[in-house]
């Protein structure tokens, strides 16, 4: 169980920013889920409840995402549900249970580059960008793999377009984070291979979607491109899951999942 001496709700993104900054232990935090499973002591937790940051609009180029919408926002929402083949419903949906749900915020769960995030594997085969308050838009990929830097995640931008995801994952319970997780998108004939839960976060697997994306598809290259994705991805060994059979699930799962998301 993690303590907390202070929480506040600021009433701007510049004063949480300023708050942040004060001290090295001060924290942005969201619905605290996966707080309660770890022990850190935060010195000034900061709540953007007040900021308007709970919402999903749709504009004419992209659909945007606040850093307090929950999961459960993004499983009901009828905007989301209309685009992707909805993947981003789909993706979080068997996530634990309706009560975790309404609680896990989509900016923490983003801005924390968790490994094993369902969320974050969907958004990637999407073209994603995230907005920083003081690092600006940046595409999803990479903010990724930037090094940590203390700022605040306002919102997610999700561009408009004909791409259609599949969400797969694997796990030994309902209830437990996945063992492997990907989402592979289509928008004409260009796929993208993601892969997280390996069990290291989310990433591209570029030689397996560039294999795909020119050539014939057909059984032998889909055969082919989930081969290569599991030779190009590097896969770890947990609690949960050997790399070995982390490996092993990759290929079925991308073999699985370009089968589906070809006749979307």
């Amino acid at each position: 169980m993690f303590t907390l001496m202070e929480l506040v709700q600021p009433q701007s993104l510049e004063e949480a920013y300023e708050i942040l900054m004060k001290r090295k232990n001060n924290i942005v935090i969201g619905g605290s889920a996966f707080l309660r499973m770890g022990e850190k002591r935060i010195g000034t937790g900061i709540d953007l409840s007040n900021l308007n940051l709970n919402l999903i609009e749709e504009t004419s180029d992209y659909i945007k995402i606040g850093a307090m919408t929950t999961l459960r926002d993004l499983e009901v929402s009828p905007i989301l549900n209309k685009y992707f083949n909805g993947v981003i419903g789909n993706c979080v949906k068997d996530i634990i249970g309706v009560q975790f749900r309404n609680v896990v915020t989509v900016g923490a769960s983003v801005f924390s580059k968790y490994g094993f995030s369902d969320l974050i594997v969907a958004l990637l085969s999407l073209d994603t960008e995230v907005e920083l308050y003081k690092g600006g838009r940046v595409k999803l990929e990479e903010f990724l793999n930037q090094k940590y830097e203390k700022d605040i995640l306002v919102k997610v931008h999700i561009k408009k377009n004909n791409s259609k995801s599949i969400y797969k994952c694997m796990r030994n319970s309902r209830s437990d984070y996945p063992i492997l997780n990907l989402a592979i998108s289509k928008d004409d004939n260009n796929f993208k291979i993601c892969v997280g839960a390996r069990p290291q976060r989310a990433t591209i697997a570029k030689e397996a979607s560039e294999f795909i994306s020119n050539n014939i598809l057909n059984e032998e290259n889909i055969l082919k491109a989930s081969e290569i994705a599991c030779e190009e991805l590097v896969f770890g060994s947990n609690m949960r899951a050997s790399k070995e059979y982390r490996k092993a699930i990759c290929k079925s799962l991308v073999k699985s999942a370009l089968m589906e998301v070809s006749s979307c």
